[in-house]
């Protein structure tokens, strides 16, 4: 039995709905306000979990069986069992763009999926990413410039390479995706009509999946993004919340006894977004510019691709 068939042996064996499209990237790009305002839309079913990252484990190397992304087709399909038959599925996984297996994967299960891809300059794309891993705790190192030159001086003995180059190769991303399907299959969103036009763009991707476009969705912002001013102090902060330490659990049942549940979160919130996160400051424009020239090449190869001027609309008509 090849792969294929045996890939969709277990999904008819498991008489469970497959997703029928995916938003494959890129993060810090709008996915995740996306999936939140698509699974709000009565005709369609979007699971609780974010990133299920199934069809890119080549990624995600040290996902453990205690996580709660899914590990077997029959686990992952599981995800989509309470859709009703006349509800789209989908899923979001902003890694899958990136991945060089995934599109291959997602067309073996599915080759009537709808994929929707987003783009964003990547000089700001990669700085967004510093400062959502600070948010994340997964970045210690507050200055960017300073992240990017340790990141490669470490170089491919780091796990995961989070400013490389790779990150932006968005044609050749692309055409993995264009080449397990046909291009109507496939609709590639840019990130600032995204922010210039929410509304138009989320009708464009409803009319992509065929669904009603007029039905009323929840407006979302997700991921905003903020500094993390101190680590340190959002340690201590999430330790209180998490009620982990001694010190921690004491503090916590005490302000449990004496508060509701609605105002501590109300209160933690506050504390969150007034003593941990700070509006980012200003970026490194010697740094941006630097960036835009290393990838002035691949925002002009993508504008032929896309049949779309990006090198005005990023402004990089006006690198050198």
């Amino acid at each position: 039995m090849t792969a294929s068939t045996e890939t969709d042996a277990v999904a008819r064996a498991s008489a469970r709905k497959v997703p029928e499209f995916f938003i494959v990237g890129h993060p810090k790009s709008g996915t995740t306000a996306l999936y939140e305002m698509l699974r709000s839309h009565a005709q369609i079913y979007m699971p609780e979990l974010k990133e299920t990252l199934f069809f890119a484990r080549e990624l995600h190397p040290g996902i453990k069986p205690s996580d709660p992304q899914p590990d077997t087709l029959e686990e992952y399909l599981e995800l989509f069992a309470p859709a009703r038959l006349d509800q789209r599925a989908g899923e979001a996984s902003p890694s899958y763009l990136r991945s060089r297996e995934a599109a291959a994967r997602i067309a073996e299960l599915e080759p009537n999926a709808r994929i929707v891809a987003i783009l964003r300059e990547p000089a700001s794309f990669l700085r967004s990413m510093h400062l959502e891993l600070l948010k994340d705790h997964v970045e210690t190192e507050k200055d960017f410039r300073k992240a990017i030159a340790r990141e490669q001086s470490i170089g491919r003995e780091k796990p995961v390479l989070w400013y490389s180059d790779e990150r932006v190769e968005y044609v050749e991303q692309l055409r993995r995706y264009q080449a397990a399907f046909s291009p109507e299959q496939v609709l590639v969103l840019i990130y600032d009509d995204f922010r210039s036009d929410n509304d138009g763009t989320v009708q464009q991707v409803l009319r992509f999946l065929g669904v009603d476009e007029d039905a009323p969705i929840t407006a979302s912002e997700a991921n905003k993004t903020v500094l993390v001013r101190s680590p340190r102090a959002y340690d201590m902060v999430r330790s209180l919340y998490l009620g982990r330490g001694a010190a921690a659990s004491v503090a916590k049942t005490a302000v449990k006894a004496v508060t509701p549940r609605s105002l501590r979160r109300r209160g933690l919130r506050t504390l969150r977004d007034t003593v941990l996160y700070a509006s980012p400051p200003p970026p490194d424009e010697q740094l941006m510019l630097e960036l835009r020239r290393r990838y002035k090449g691949e925002v002009e190869a993508l504008s032929d691709h896309l049949g779309r001027d990006l090198v005005s609309l990023w402004g990089y008509d006006r690198v050198e």
